[in-house]
């Protein structure tokens, strides 16, 4: 098959008629999966919101189906796989998942090794590629000494004609602890000497014009660009699907929400830890009528990674920071080392796998992300100390070793998931989002607001519900 032939297949599996970017977008696609593409390649792709490239990306899985090219769909979370799957109707993997395997034996999670990838002549594609960091805040995991975009580089190019799809958004939100997306930088491949391509789409396709969602999206995406940074702006007038809320409604506002779409289907996403106890709290009580810690049915965020409760499930690679779950057995709680404990099961929603594990209930309304290291060294060196769990006769080493596998130093660290962070809710999707504004004063309304407005934006496909903003930001 010629390139402009596979160029009309892939257009063919498009819902609607691609405009000018679109088109050009498809024929360097098609060019950039052919055989005279280099095999060591690598496409970037920013996709604005609402430009088109969540249709474009299932149109050319499709045609590569049609084709039998072998296609590989990763993300670099879980919640984001699920989301990208059922956008592109084909299975898709965290990079995590799919590059990595534990030592043989291995149940912490601690020893990882890049597989070799086996898979000649496949496009591999990753979707929200600028979550993804090279350095040691990444959220995924990563080998000692490397990073994961590292990583991924080396397990894609093992096999041979094989090519790399970055699909991301630079308006978003950099990686924790970065400045900037590196898998959105062209020379970061450079410098490991690949061939690479790349590409813009910030065109919106004209069913997504009358949205006030990606009306404000693509504004806030513009004025990143003007240099002085305007005085931000959300704009309300004329759109149905963008709503300011009352304080004194939110609650109400929720609660229906809840009833008649369940609360998979909304979140209320603020800008920190300590901001977004406060609100689960509230849900809680006034919301859930929930007056005890735990609850059945509760709906809980994992907030740091895991890889010892699921080590004995074939399906599961890894429980992930991020990762919402719902509890559906509580079998006790207890208190130990100055730490309070559950041993619950807890139902992964994007993963629909049940896992029996312990958790740790400190974390619930603790204002910091997850234990603090002070923290963890506490409670490492008293369950060490304890001489009914640890032998005396153990040494040192072999101490340090079992605590890899501790059911106590690896409790599940959890917090309640009806409001997060706008780095928590990034990779995922819902159809209600309520942004908290409030406290923001404008001196702080500077680049790193504007991405994270954009990114809390986009969250929401229906309905965007804007609590406690500043008078001057409402348009």
């Amino acid at each position: 098959m010629t390139t402009g032939e596979f160029a009309a297949l892939f257009t063919s599996k498009l819902p609607y008629t691609p405009n000018d970017q679109q088109r050009q977008l498809i024929g360097a696609l098609s060019r950039f999966c052919s055989g005279a593409q280099p095999s060591q390649s690598v496409f970037i792709v920013n996709g604005y919101a609402g430009t088109g490239k969540t249709s474009l990306t299932g149109a050319l899985v499709k045609a590569l189906t049609e084709v039998r090219r072998p296609v590989v769909l990763l993300a670099p979370t879980g919640r984001a796989a699920k989301v990208f799957s059922a956008a592109a109707d084909h299975p898709a993997f965290t990079i995590h998942r799919k590059i990595y395997r534990g030592a043989s034996g291995d149940l912490s999670g601690s020893n990882l090794f890049l597989q070799h990838n086996n898979l000649d002549n496949g496009v591999f594609i990753v979707d929200e590629a600028s979550m993804i960091s090279d350095g040691e805040t990444d959220v995924e995991g990563r080998r000692s000494g490397s990073g994961l975009l590292e990583d991924l580089i080396e397990y894609v190019f093992t096999a041979d004609n094989t090519r790399l799809i970055l699909l991301g958004d630079v308006a978003q939100l950099p990686p924790v602890g970065s400045t900037e997306s590196p898998a959105m930088v062209p020379k970061r491949f450079k410098d490991m000497g690949l061939h690479v391509s790349r590409a813009t789409l910030t065109d919106t396709v004209r069913q997504s014009r009358h949205s006030g969602i990606l009306y404000n999206a693509t504004w806030l995406r513009r004025a990143m660009l003007v240099d002085p940074l305007p005085e931000a702006r959300i704009f309300t007038q004329n759109f149905h699907d963008v709503t300011v809320v009352e304080p004194d409604d939110v609650a109400d506002k929720i609660g229906t929400l809840y009833r008649e779409e369940g609360p998979d289907e909304t979140i209320l996403i603020t800008r920190s830890n300590r901001r977004a106890t406060q609100f689960n709290l509230g849900i809680r009580t006034t919301i859930l009528d929930r007056e005890e810690e735990l609850s059945k049915g509760e709906r809980l965020l994992v907030a740091k990674n895991n890889y010892t409760w699921s080590a004995k499930i074939k399906e599961l690679d890894f429980i992930a920071n991020g990762d919402v779950g719902i509890v559906t057995d509580i079998r006790g709680t207890e208190e130990k080392y100055g730490f309070r404990f559950a041993d619950i099961t807890l139902r992964l929603i994007d993963r629909d796998i049940e896992v029996d594990c312990k958790i740790t209930l400190d974390t619930l309304v603790d204002d910091n992300a997850s234990l603090t290291v002070d923290a963890m060294r506490r409670l490492a060196g008293m369950r060490m100390a304890d001489q009914e769990a640890y032998e005396p006769t153990l040494t040192f080493d072999q101490r340090l070793r079992r605590l890899r596998t501790d059911p106590y130093f690896n409790a599940l660290q959890v917090k309640y998931a009806y409001a997060v962070t706008c780095h928590k809710a990034q990779g995922a999707q819902w159809r209600n989002v309520f942004v908290d504004l409030g406290g923001i004063p404008p001196e702080n309304q500077g680049l790193d607001f504007y991405r994270w407005l954009y990114t809390a934006t986009t969250r929401a496909t229906r309905r965007l519900y804007l609590l406690n903003p500043d008078e001057r930001l409402i348009e």
